[in-house]
């Protein structure tokens, strides 16, 4: 008997060959409950010995959406690529399809599926000795997986920068060169780190400056996205979505993907930096939560009129395979195929939890046909943004963290933490809290926030820094129990730690002029005594940099992301102290460059760097999309 994962050496020949595909982590099922999520390797690699069709040439072949790394561990990383006949994804469906017995004896849909698997060569070195090989292999892909490779480079060194390339094996069609970086190991003394923080990337919406712009400034070590990579919908315009539909089918999810990897500042980033992901609702369907999604209902009638009979199961099976596919992610529990959850120790300085409020186990949200049933169970202890066994491992690793003496907790999370009390006409928004930002009450998870919250105070637990997303705005606030612990807006006192919460790389956000969002953003500070800066206008990201006495998040916007451009505008930097528990006062220094900033002063300068030549200049646009 075989597992899931390891196929029978059938002859020596077919054991060197099933040994190469199953270096490829992408024929691996992320669960062995959900086994049709796995390929059969053995059959995969025995129908090469029986298609009696000739291989692909090398001339035939490209390396068509660049090249990618992730999950850094001390000693191994993932790399990614994708080798193939042609950019368009293949219409296979074997994966997700049917039973798929684990160890079933059919092969002709494997054989039928592709009959030209593609061998690809990878190898690292370190940038100084090109020559000097450290990890190295090969592995096979075929249609199956779409022709992405993702392989482990193992048994390299701790917190140190490596260059890696692809190639046909036995040919010179190579990929281009990568760069990434190993992390340090739990006992590793190192000074400061620095991520660059991303979320909500929406294609029609607009350029991906903000990706060029922070690979070209080159002043990070990692990436963290905080999801919403994709999105689902069909949107239209000079960058319109492909498929020109809503995402349903395993294809749909392919080509999505595919289409995002080919946008050329999204690959430089990729090329050179290792990526930490978690996803969002959007790389799925709007509003996602266990049973379903804003526009799909886990019904016959939804089934049949929303989903093109495809059902919400089945849905979610497809998003997470094409995710799995295309992403430099480990799947760190092979018995959960949902599970993206997981956490990095980065020496002693800090560790990296990533967290998943969507997806796993979430408890029903607002879908827009629900809103007087929601209010009524918003404050129920038995609410989750993560289920049970994610809580219970989230407050779990916060304990071990502060016990093995890190000096920081960063937590990479989707949405808004820190509570939001807005006025009429803002920006409607997921969050653990209540929302009222349309003075609505269908969102929130206040039980989930508020065991939290009480996990942090009971156990003394400091320095922790919420990472957020989803919003498409930028908001930097303490992190305050309010109600229920004192806290003193003025000086930060009372506060656990902070929040960092980004806008999007594209997504939409408040509209212009800047003058009116500068002002919607004054609303949210006078309504919210934890929050101290607040701006929706620009698109953009975040450099978070962790040092041993302090923690500093540099927000940079684009001036517009209605053309492709290398411009990058900062706009305020914030800081906390080791200790301190909340942001350093004055906030942001007392100046910003846009929205508003409790306590200081809004000075809009325009003085903007182009990053591709080095050079200031005022610039200002009208128009922020496309």
């Amino acid at each position: 008997m075989r597992s899931y994962y390891m196929a029978w050496a059938v002859g020596s020949s077919i054991g060197l060959v099933t040994a190469s595909f199953d270096g490829n982590i992408n024929y691996h099922s992320p669960s062995p409950r959900h086994v049709n999520m796995g390929l059969d390797i053995h059959i995969i690699s025995h129908r090469s010995y029986k298609r009696g069709a000739a291989p692909y040439a090398p001339s035939d072949l490209n390396f068509t959406h660049g090249v990618a790394s992730g999950d850094p561990y001390p000693d191994s990383v993932i790399l990614w690529t994708r080798i193939a006949p042609s950019a368009a994804s293949d219409p296979s469906n074997v994966t997700v399809s049917g039973t798929v017995d684990l160890y079933n004896h059919e092969t002709e849909k494997y054989i039928q599926a592709d009959a030209n698997p593609i061998c690809v060569q990878w190898k690292v070195w370190e940038p100084a000795t090109k020559d000097t090989v450290v990890a190295q292999g090969k592995a096979y892909t075929t249609s199956d997986i779409d022709f992405t490779v993702k392989v482990e480079a193992k048994g390299l060194q701790a917190y140190k920068t490596y260059n890696y390339q692809f190639n046909v094996c036995d040919s010179a069609k190579a990929s281009p060169v990568g760069r990434t970086k190993t992390s340090p190991t739990a006992d590793y003394d190192l000074k400061e780190m620095k991520f660059a923080v991303f979320s909500c990337s929406n294609y029609p919406k607009g350029y991906f400056n903000a990706y060029g712009n922070a690979a070209r400034k080159d002043k990070h070590e990692y990436v963290i996205h905080l999801g919403d990579y994709i999105y689902e919908g069909n949107q239209g315009g000079p960058r319109a979505h492909s498929p020109p539909r809503e995402l349903f089918s395993l294809l749909d999810y392919r080509t999505r993907h595919g289409q995002y990897r080919s946008d050329p500042d999204l690959q430089l980033l990729a090329q050179d930096f290792a990526w930490i992901t978690t996803w969002d609702d959007h790389e799925f369907a709007n509003n996602g939560y266990r049973d379903g999604f804003s526009n799909m209902n886990n019904t016959e009638d939804s089934f049949r009129k929303d989903g093109i009979q495809v059902s919400v199961d089945q849905r979610k099976m497809n998003a997470v395979r094409a995710y799995f596919e295309w992403m430099p992610i480990r799947q760190v529990d092979l018995d959960d195929n949902l599970r993206i959850w997981r956490s990095f120790q980065m020496g002693k300085l800090l560790d990296l939890i990533i967290i998943d409020t969507r997806n796993y186990d979430r408890s029903i949200t607002g879908l827009g046909w629900n809103e007087k049933y929601i209010p009524l169970i918003r404050d129920e202890a038995s609410r989750s943004l993560m289920g049970p066994r994610q809580e219970k491992w989230f407050y779990r690793e916060l304990s071990n963290s502060a016990k093995r003496g890190a000096t920081w907790r960063v937590i990479g999370n989707q949405i808004i933490f820190s509570r939001i009390l807005g006025a009429d006409g803002g920006m409607s928004t997921d969050a653990w809290d209540v929302n009222r930002l349309l003075m609505s009450l269908n969102k929130g998870y206040i039980a989930n926030r508020n065991r939290t919250l009480k996990h942090l105070y009971d156990n003394n637990i400091g320095n922790n820094v919420f990472l957020s997303g989803d919003n498409h705005q930028n908001w930097v606030a303490d992190l305050a129990w309010l109600g229920t612990k004192p806290y003193d807006k003025a000086t930060g006192q009372g506060a656990i730690g902070v929040e960092f919460a980004g806008t999007a790389v594209s997504s939409g956000g408040a509209g212009g002029p800047i003058s009116t969002a500068n002002k919607n953003s004054q609303q949210p500070i006078d309504r919210n005594d934890e929050v101290h800066w607040q701006e929706g206008y620009y698109r953009g990201y975040f450099i978070l940099t962790v040092g041993e006495k302090s923690a500093r998040a540099e927000y940079f916007g684009a001036p517009t992301i209605a053309t492709r451009n290398n411009l990058d505008l900062p706009l305020g930097n914030f800081s906390i102290n080791a200790g301190d528990n909340h942001l350093t006062r004055p906030v942001g220094d007392g100046k910003v460059e846009a929205g508003a900033l409790r306590g200081g002063k809004t000075v809009g300068t325009n003085l903007t760097l182009d990053t591709a030549k080095g050079t200031w200049s005022v610039v200002g646009f009208d128009k922020m999309y496309l």
